[in-house]
């Protein structure tokens, strides 16, 4: 991920609904839910939900399709975990216990004998 998009990523999420909104997609699965559920789940109008899932889906971590009437959000997990990636990318370098935090399978790093390995 190039930091233009995980900025662009960052910025969506720096909102609490929409950062709730991600979080319940995420939950909800591939399936995903229809824009009204989410509203529902939210505690929201539609037109506030519809405003959060604009700026969503325009940051690349939410796609929709339509099913009969209803337009159906699901997380885009592709997204989300090269987001995840951008941050961990280089939680080894020199910081160790960095792998603790990260409980030990971060996608990024690990020990082998005490030795950092970068994983590819």
């Amino acid at each position: 991920m190039e930091e233009r998009q995980a900025l662009m990523s960052f910025a969506a999420l720096s909102q609490e609904t929409r950062l709730g909104i991600v979080r319940n997609l995420v939950v909800a699965g591939p399936e995903g839910m229809p824009a009204g559920a989410v509203a529902e789940a939210m505690g929201v109008s539609a037109s506030n939900v519809s405003f959060h899932l604009k700026e969503l889906e325009r940051a690349g971590l939410i796609t929709q399709r339509r099913e009969s009437r209803s337009i159906v959000y699901s997380a885009n997990y592709e997204a989300l975990s090269a987001l995840v990636k951008f941050l961990m990318e280089d939680c080894c370098s020199g910081h160790p216990k960095v792998l603790g935090v990260t409980g030990g399978n971060a996608g990024c790093c690990s020990t082998d004998s005490g030795t950092e390995q970068q994983h590819v």
